[in-house]
């Protein structure tokens, strides 16, 4: 077997394989005697007839089946030979395929850039430092409450923060449109739901009241026979109510299924205060890290690895919209997500050669208290884990995942870290 390469682009590899006729003829022919011990043909008795006649008749098909088996097989013995890894799979191209001629092709990929990384202690990390105080606590339980809100019908005039309840009906130059009309429509004023300009129109209104209110739908309005039109809406106040908060004692606790009183109560959020906490500290954290070596380490990429990650997001998304209902059904251009898929290429393989210059591993027990962690905050966790020990895939993600979380303890425990201290409100707002 002869093997030439020829680089064709920064990446691009065009390798060249000739395979002598004796290794093709060689297999042919002891596939074709196996076949004339079985064959049954007319004229002769089973396993009897001559080879000539089983080449006649099978010759081209079983040399078509070793000529690919051939390729596959010289393929990889060629790729090893010249210690070559091809990122995505090559392009193959047959030259000469003919009897007593031996086989020719030629195959088309790329290969893997060599990462030198930049050095890690030029890295600037800043490390969000947070407190969870008694307010947050407060803030928390408070917003518990407002989910928990009853409405109470009130006399008077609406104030921020109230509820009404109305009929409405819009048109545009005097006629009525599609989704403009609606009836016990239930509205917070202050919620900011509806477009600009609607409720500030019926600040103030009262039982009974009627109300023309003249707005205009944004220009990137999602519906585009609406964007930028002006609209007038008809309105009738039906209700207003009050929000009226359950209390802050033992029984609601109870109810919020913790038992203990308000005390056991504050110590429960407090403590899934402190698990969101972690978690959005670690998130921060890990992004800032990722990010900053992606600006370090300019990498060229392989563009089959890049079209491929794009197919697969595209893909992703395709499956996403299809399960809440949206979109038309029509594939999704993976150039859409171009940039998505460089930055994840780029990202993998700068985390790969960290981990291979590390020697990092993660071992059975990271990867168990990882999946106890992410399970904890279920009814039950046991479930939760006992699926992820059902399938070897999701093992395996959980340990890209604890491998990456080490390359981002590595790279912290070199580069520059200064701490800053954030709000608990401010790092764990959504």
């Amino acid at each position: 077997m002869r093997v030439s390469v020829e680089s064709t682009g920064p990446l691009e590899r065009r390798m060249r394989v000739a395979i002598p006729e004796e290794r093709i003829a060689g297999e042919v022919k002891e596939r074709l005697e196996a076949l004339r011990r079985r064959a049954r043909i007319d004229g002769f008795r089973p396993g009897k007839a001559p080879l000539p006649v089983i080449r006649l008749r099978y010759g081209k098909q079983v040399r078509e089946e070793v000529i690919g088996e051939v390729v596959q097989s010289t393929l990889y013995e060629a790729l090893a030979q010249e210690k070559l890894n091809p990122a995505g799979v090559p392009t193959i191209d047959p030259e000469s395929v003919e009897q007593n001629e031996g086989l020719e092709y030629t195959a088309v990929f790329e290969v893997y850039p060599e990462v030198e990384l930049a050095p890690c202690s030029e890295l600037e990390i800043e490390k969000p430092v947070t407190e969870i105080t008694e307010q947050d606590i407060d803030d928390t339980i408070e917003s518990i409450r407002k989910q928990r809100v009853r409405w109470e019908e009130k006399e008077g005039a609406a104030e921020e923060g109230d509820q009404i309840v109305i009929d409405f009906e819009g048109s545009i130059d005097g006629e009525p449109f599609e989704g403009g009309k609606a009836e016990d429509f239930q509205l917070v004023l202050g919620a900011g739901r509806m477009i600009k300009g609607f409720e500030e129109g019926l600040k103030g209104v009262e039982a009974g009241e009627e109300r023309t209110i003249e707005v205009v739908f944004p220009e990137d309005y999602h519906a585009e026979a609406l964007a930028g039109k002006k609209a007038t809406f008809s309105v009738k106040v039906k209700r207003v109510e009050k929000p009226v908060l359950p209390e802050l004692n033992d029984e609601f606790a109870q109810h919020l299924g913790v038992p203990g009183g308000v005390e056991a109560l504050r110590d429960e959020v407090k403590a899934n205060m402190q698990r969101e906490l972690d978690q959005a500290l670690k998130s921060r954290i890990k992004q800032q890290v990722l990010d900053k070596l992606l600006e370090a380490n300019e990498i060229e990429l392989p563009k089959s690895l890049v079209e491929q990650e794009a197919r697969g997001l595209a893909a992703q998304m395709q499956q996403r919209m299809a399960r809440e209902g949206l979109g038309s059904g029509d594939r999704l251009d993976p150039s859409l997500f171009t940039e998505q898929a460089e930055r994840r290429v780029a990202l993998g393989l700068i985390v790969a050669r960290i981990i291979k210059s590390q020697e990092l591993k993660a071992d059975p027990e990271e990867i168990r208290a990882t999946i106890e962690e992410m399970a904890e905050p279920y009814e039950e966790p046991q479930e939760v884990i006992d699926w992820y020990y059902a399938d070897k895939r999701r093992l395996s993600d959980i340990e890209a995942l604890v491998l990456e979380n080490k390359v981002v303890d590595w790279v912290l425990s070199q580069a520059k870290v200064e701490e800053k201290s954030v709000p608990f409100g401010e790092l764990t707002a959504k």
